[in-house]
């Protein structure tokens, strides 16, 4: 394996960098204006890459992102007439003091989305301008300056100042992203119950994305101090938020270029339309058009697009191929594919017990007196007809939905009490009806998300071969709806989870798919020592893959025992008719 490799870059990062190196070389030809100029454009591609992270990476919608500059600039500017500390400490300083004002904005945010975020965001931005219009920044009366670092006071040596914060800040972005809670901000992003049946809380993954976009911000203000030397309240205004949210997402300023794009777009744009003689309201009504155009063609960014195109171009290489072209992966599998993968100790038993729960949404009995044990070692499978209760025994066991009556147990552990994220730490793991990977993810990468852990590449080879699943090199997102499907399973399986709730795990699949996939689910207790609740509508996978079968009616229970006997059952024939028992006995 080359170095490049070995780094994680692709030929196109590296692309990237080098273009980055030019552009930094001619720079320092420039005349001091224009390298004042771009060392703007560097400041602001630092809170971009804020909003990169806030709603790039985590997809929430946050227009204030300069109020937390302008807060990290005024502890910076205290700091600065008070004491005599170097600029480097003043400016870690204008980060961490915009810390926990992110994280009071994101606790109060918790639970807003979309709009309803959005319009929150902009008023603490306005809320932020009335009280530096009050308290002007510390030193502004009396002309004290921040004055720059020793090394680096001239207009050139600044700019490769703030070169070198760039970086740095772009690697601890790069380290934060192979943590759980760095990829957990991909998570939430798809979808926030996902991410709780992954095992993460929702609310620290989105108070980390909020803490970490307000530093960013905050550096990236002191940046911005730095380079002007004096601080003004019209450095901070809400319209500034909105448009380097506009310009973030027009760039995408989730990646490294378009962070970089976006800061030079909201900088040198502007003095090269003063330059032409262009008003220069005419930016930002530019930037406003390209961000729907953007937007009406997803929500990546132009970055973010090219990258989708790249890989689809790459893809296409592939694919016509003939020689790279691999054969259908379920139908050459061995029975054993899987076998001696993470296997558990055989004398080892865990059991879920469910006692008596019922779920009600008003008048609606969605679940009636439910008893039921999954105990590992076997597959119990879970069938009704539509809107018998199904889905419903799922979320109520996850927690997703609380019951209102009724006990469930794990090992005698009361799992009632706990939230969704507490209970996948507990042992117990799911998949869902509507596919939940993440599309941002390669196959490998987010089979080691959903472990938790890291995993070998023969234990990885091994899991995705068995489930019939593409290359861990692949892309989720290049992949159909029922390879993610899979995808999903073998994330839930591999994660070592002692009870496994698959919800529909065969939708989507044709007939000799579906009779691979019943073999694979009914190795997985003896391969993974685990038990698994299999819902599905597909007979052919319960025959095939099942131990014990229950069937649901109305959210109650109506047979439960051998497969073959529960299936022959006039009662339950009757409920998939829709017919009496009587007529149901004749047609059996």
């Amino acid at each position: 394996m080359s170095l490049v490799s070995r780094l994680g870059l692709g030929s196109a990062t590296l692309a990237g960098w080098a273009l980055a190196a030019v552009m930094v070389a001619v720079v320092l030809w420039l005349s001091n204006f224009w390298t004042f100029v771009f060392s703007g454009g560097l400041a602001m591609a630092v809170i971009a890459l804020s909003v990169g992270v806030v709603y790039g990476r985590t997809g929430m919608v946050s227009l204030c992102q300069f109020s937390f500059a302008a807060v990290g600039v005024w502890a910076m500017a205290w700091l600065n007439v008070n004491t005599s500390l170097p600029f480097l400490v003043l400016l870690g300083a204008a980060g961490l003091a915009a810390v926990p004002v992110g994280l009071i904005i994101g606790v109060l945010s918790l639970r807003l989305r979309g709009i309803n975020l959005a319009v929150a965001t902009l008023g603490f931005a306005s809320a932020t301008l009335v009280v530096l219009r009050r308290n002007s920044f510390p030193g502004t009366f009396s002309n004290q300056p921040i004055m720059r670092p020793r090394w680096f006071e001239s207009e050139n040596g600044y700019f490769l100042f703030c070169v070198l914060i760039f970086g740095g800040l772009v690697g601890l972005l790069a380290l934060m992203a192979r943590t759980r809670v760095g990829k957990g901000w991909l998570a939430v992003r798809q979808s926030e119950r996902a991410t709780a049946a992954l095992g993460l809380s929702v609310t620290h993954v989105k108070l980390a994305a909020f803490s970490m976009g307000a530093f960013l911000a905050g550096i990236g203000g002191g940046l911005l101090a730095g380079q002007n030397g004096v601080v003004s309240n019209r450095s901070f205004e809400p319209f500034d938020s909105l448009l380097i949210f506009a310009v973030s997402v027009l760039a995408g300023a989730r990646y490294v270029d378009g962070a970089i794009a976006a800061g030079l777009l909201g900088a040198v744009l502007p003095e090269l339309f003063r330059k032409w003689g262009i008003p220069l309201d005419v930016a930002p009504m530019l930037f406003g058009v390209g961000t729907v155009a953007i937007l009406s063609r997803g929500a990546e960014g132009a970055q973010g697009q090219l990258r989708t195109q790249w890989r689809e171009f790459q893809a296409g290489k592939i694919q016509s191929s003939p020689q790279t072209v691999p054969g259908p992966r379920f139908a050459g599998q061995s029975a054993n594919a899987g076998m001696g993968v993470n296997a558990a100790d055989p004398l080892s038993t865990t059991s879920l017990c469910l006692d008596g729960v019922s779920v009600s949404y008003g008048a609606v009995r969605a679940l009636n007196d439910v008893n039921l044990e999954i105990t590992s070692g076997q597959v119990h499978g879970l069938v009704g007809p539509n809107g018998a209760g199904k889905s419903t025994l799922i979320d109520t066991i996850t927690g997703f939905v609380q019951p209102t009556a009724g006990r469930i147990e794990l090992d005698g552990i009361d799992l009632l009490g706990l939230p969704v994220h507490r209970r996948v730490q507990a042992g117990v793991r799911r998949t869902f009806q509507q596919g939940r990977t993440i599309e941002d993810m390669a196959v490998g990468e987010y089979l080691e998300f959903a472990s938790g852990r890291r995993l070998g590449a023969e234990e990885t080879e091994s899991i995705l071969s068995s489930f019939g699943c593409p290359e861990r090199e692949q892309q989720i997102s290049s992949v159909d709806v029922a390879t993610r499907r899979l995808i999903e399973v073998a994330g839930c399986v591999i994660s070592g989870a002692p009870i496994v709730l698959l919800d529909e795990p065969g939708a989507g699949l044709g007939e000799n798919e579906s009779r691979h996939l019943a073999d694979r689910i009914r190795e997985v207790p003896a391969t993974y020592g685990c038990g698994v609740l299999l819902v599905e509508h597909d007979m052919e996978i319960i025959r095939g893959a099942c131990d014990e079968l229950t069937v649901l009616d109305f959210g109650e229970i109506i047979a439960s025992g051998d497969p073959a006997v529960v299936l022959a059952n006039e009662e339950v024939v009757a409920a998939y008719l829709g017919i009496s028992p009587e007529l149901a006995g004749e047609s059996v």
